[in-house]
């Protein structure tokens, strides 16, 4: 666990030491803020730790604790750092054309229907489902609620407003995923922004949730949670797919991520895989 900016210091190149570090922050963290980290994939929060060592200039984790306990700024500074925003509209493509073609027919026959986006970061897959949802006409009778455990980036994706530079990817990831209209109707802009229409935000709802420590909060007939998994170790997976499972209705459908799968998991003998490759499940029993 050597710190890549910080070869010279000799406790940070010690791995025991800077695993004891580790282990001591994340516990401060969670002591304090009461976000736990403590069972996240360890190569990633580290990057993370170091990154924020380098940025500040701060010679070892131990320092970098005692500015977490005695500075609320740089303790919520830290969270942000922790937290996992990469996103992008429809992103992968196939994924929403198969939840287009297999998993729309289903939902056609709930009177309502209740989405939870975990994990949602910014909100471009929050804003791609509306997308789709209202194509199929089902928009209106559908309600997606849109989570994640940091509070600025919950801010940001209830604004819907994107950078306008994206526009081109997120256009041609909208039309390989099924898009049945042109892309740029959805949206208005200036010379730097996107400002997705207010339309798009009346059936969303946005709300903190740890996946680590909250609980169920309500019956969904879909939850997707896309590429947040991978950064968790296997037992803090285990945790997680059993609360999803817990909040699925009877038949209800999961969608992960292209890196993740249920194959390792407690809960895989009770969903069916629905299509091959595109992480696509449906609920048995």
């Amino acid at each position: 666990m050597n710190n890549p900016f910080l070869n010279n210091d000799p406790e940070v190149e010690n791995p025991d030491h800077a695993d004891i570090e580790v282990n001591l922050l994340l516990e401060g963290i969670f002591r304090l803020s009461g976000f736990d980290f403590r069972q996240y994939n360890r190569s990633s929060i580290t990057r993370r730790i170091y990154y924020r060592m380098k940025m500040d200039n701060i010679p070892t984790i131990t320092r970098l604790l005692e500015r977490v306990i005695h500075e609320e700024v740089f303790l919520e500074q830290l969270l942000n750092d922790f937290s996992i925003n990469v996103t992008e509209m429809f992103r992968n493509p196939s994924f929403f054309r198969a939840f287009r073609e297999q998993v729309i027919p289903h939902l056609r026959k709930y009177d309502e229907i209740r989405i939870w986006h975990a994990g949602c970061a910014t909100g471009e897959e929050v804003f791609s489902m509306a997308i789709l949802l209202e194509e199929e006409g089902l928009k209106e009778k559908a309600v997606i609620y849109a989570t994640d455990m940091n509070e600025n980036v919950l801010q940001k994706a209830s604004k819907g407003v994107f950078p306008l530079h994206k526009m081109q990817a997120y256009t041609k990831n909208y039309m390989l995923a099924g898009g049945t209209n042109a892309f740029s109707e959805y949206y208005k802009t200036d010379h730097q922004y996107a400002y997705f229409h207010s339309d798009l935000l009346k059936n969303i709802i946005f709300a903190q949730h740890n996946l680590v420590t909250d609980q169920s909060f309500n019956e969904f007939h879909v939850i997707i949670c896309r590429n947040v998994l991978i950064y968790f170790n296997p037992v803090l997976q285990n945790q997680v797919h059993h609360l999803f499972y817990e909040s699925l209705s009877k038949e209800g459908f999961l969608g992960l991520g292209d890196k993740e799968t249920l194959s390792f998991v407690d809960v895989m003998p009770k969903y069916r895989e629905l299509a091959g490759g595109e992480r696509l499940y449906q609920k048995m029993y």
